[in-house]
């Protein structure tokens, strides 16, 4: 079987990205929400006006996981948009990063997210920040391995569901 391939996403991607977003946020995310708050974060997360403007902003990169002709996984990066005071124009934000369940823990997460900070990191050292669910443990373990340290917290929205985020920065 042939290595799954990771390639930027153009914007005839859009509505690739669209689907393996939903999909992969419902696959990690989805028993935890009420199910008028999972569509209700759907819709606005995942809709193509919103895809294809990240696709087409020179400030924002994605990028496709793609094993035998089908899309198993994906990031977004771009500036940091985390309210935080330290932020500065410069930072760049790790904004999501996903791969389907059945194709974690083989190392493709691992080679997602340095193709992604490689990215971020293109014109010279800067920090860069990300935000993740307060109880996502495997996530905390993995960004603290590259890095990255616990700096604040944040609401982050679900419908009306309210979680916890924590916000991490791995310092330039």
């Amino acid at each position: 079987m042939p290595e799954p391939l990771i390639r930027r996403a153009g914007a005839a991607d859009a509505e690739t990205v669209a689907a393996i977003g939903a999909e992969t946020f419902i696959e990690t995310f989805g028993h935890l929400y009420p199910a008028q708050d999972l569509r209700d974060y759907l819709a606005e997360a995942y809709n193509m006006e919103r895809t294809r403007a990240d696709l087409a902003d020179p400030a924002k990169a994605t990028w496709l996981v793609e094993a035998d002709g089908e899309a198993i996984g994906y990031a977004l990066a771009g500036s940091c948009g985390l309210p935080h005071d330290d932020v500065t124009p410069d930072c760049g934000e790790l904004k999501r990063i996903y791969l389907r369940q059945a194709r974690q823990g083989g190392g493709l997460g691992g080679r997602l997210f340095a193709e992604t900070m490689a990215w971020l990191q293109r014109q010279g050292p800067s920090p860069v920040w990300l935000g993740v669910w307060s109880e996502n443990h495997g996530a905390q373990r993995f960004y603290a391995r590259h890095g990255f340290t616990k700096v604040g917290e944040y609401n982050f929205h679900v419908g009306q569901t309210v979680d916890l985020e924590f916000i991490l920065r791995r310092a330039a």
